[in-house]
């Protein structure tokens, strides 16, 4: 397959139509980030009955209208209403009841009187000093939920507030999306185990680590399969392992000059495997491959260098994951994302989109982004910047003092001095 470039419209389009993960059903305690399978709806109304929102006592609203400090309603307390208990007495003319927060309602009464709006008279007899009107201080049934209606969709992030509503209706175990486990492996003659001292000519194997941690911060779990020499039939055999355990593989180098051929050739050795792309529109990152076995799993040749290979990691494989898991991104929701000035004119090639490295300074009440220049091979361009600035392939760079908008990399709200 010949090297030809594709813009990243086509690129997301591509992505689009690898198929979705099965589901799994969790425990709702180990819920909590995970990706909900299919749409939940409540299974009854809630709350089921009429609850006080406060301490106080429970009334007919009838029994307060006119109610003031001068002339308040005189009150009969004719019972309790204990936590988690059904009241056994009804309220009639004139009657109220001593009730607590989230306690319920005994049949005759529609409204509670907070207790700083009356006083005792004796142990059986209230002042109420302010009317209340049907409902005040009450929650009624299907205020929280409608039976019926969708509490939650297919594809929501399950965050506490989420887990809290299941819980409310007894969801001891929830359908999610199974998190994608990632096979990646790590190709070249240069690299050596970072346990080693790399002799000249090598570099320990930083791809492996950084494309591992990536998979974590999208809740996919990394399966790392070691280094593959420059050797096809080592290679073949990796990628063998790679399907047998990954729901996608991750090649760290494979779109490199010198194992750009191997990877194309291995991965065409396979019958069931289709080449979908060789070769993206982006700097950094240009000859990324992207490949599709016929179950759908996808898989990922990227450049050796580590700038180019977690700037595709950031720009595509971020999609790619929330994708595949249910997510449906729209993809410029994917990234947090803030505006910030360029401090300086930056040039770019045009036909493709450059992805450059900044650092966010704070100045006063404005936030600028300070380009950040370096080789691809070169990580410090990344340790050293907060987020990342797209030049569109139809211009020819930015001004400085023009307004941009910065992906960031980073959680830059937390930093010293911004």
């Amino acid at each position: 397959m010949f090297f030809k470039v594709t813009p990243i419209e086509e690129v997301l389009k591509i992505l689009d139509g690898f198929p979705l993960l099965g589901s799994e059903t969790v425990p709702l305690k180990d819920a909590y980030g995970r990706v909900l399978a299919q749409d939940f709806f409540a299974t009854k109304e809630l709350p089921e009955f009429f609850r006080s929102t406060m301490d106080g006592f429970a009334v007919n609203s009838r029994d307060t209208f006119g109610a003031t400090g001068s002339i308040p309603s005189i009150l009969e307390i004719v019972g309790e209403v204990p936590m988690g208990s059904m009241p056994q007495f009804e309220l009639k003319t004139g009657e109220c009841a001593r009730i607590w927060t989230g306690g319920m309602l005994p049949s005759g009464a529609d409204s509670v009187v907070m207790i700083e709006h009356s006083s005792m008279i004796d142990e059986k007899t209230i002042e109420v000093y302010r009317s209340v009107v049907p409902l005040e201080n009450v929650i009624k049934p299907g205020d929280d939920f409608k039976k019926g209606e969708k509490v939650l969709e297919a594809g929501t992030v399950l965050m506490p507030q989420d887990i809290g509503a299941l819980a409310a209706f007894g969801i001891a175990g929830v359908n999610v999306f199974k998190n994608p486990k990632i096979a990646i492996i790590s190709t070249g003659d240069e690299i050596v185990p970072i346990t080693e001292v790399p002799p000249p000519g090598k570099i320990r194997d930083v791809n492996s680590y950084s494309l591992c941690s990536f998979a974590r911060k999208y809740n996919a779990e990394p399966i790392l399969l070691g280094i593959c020499r420059d050797e096809e039939s080592e290679f073949r055999d990796k990628l063998l392992e790679a399907r047998e355990l990954g729901d996608s593989i991750w090649i760290s180098g494979g779109s490199s000059v010198g194992m750009r051929d191997i990877t194309i050739k291995v991965l065409e050795s396979f019958k069931d495997v289709e080449i979908l792309i060789h070769g993206i529109s982006i700097s950094p990152g240009k000859p990324t491959i992207i490949a599709r076995t016929s179950d759908g799993r996808g898989i990922f040749g990227l450049p050796g260098h580590i700038t180019s290979a977690m700037v595709v990691a950031e720009i595509l494989l971020s999609y790619f994951l929330l994708r595949i898991t249910g997510q449906s991104p729209d993809y410029d929701g994917i990234h947090h994302r803030i505006q910030a000035e360029i401090t300086r004119n930056v040039d770019s090639s045009g036909g493709r989109d450059d992805y450059i490295r900044v650092k966010i300074i704070k100045e006063g009440d404005r936030l600028f982004a300070e380009p950040i220049f370096g080789k691809s091979g070169l990580i410090s361009t990344l340790v050293q910047g907060d987020g990342l600035v797209r030049i569109e392939r139809n211009r020819e760079g930015l001004y400085k003092g023009e307004k941009v908008n910065v992906i960031l990399l980073r959680d830059i709200f937390h930093k010293k001095g911004v």
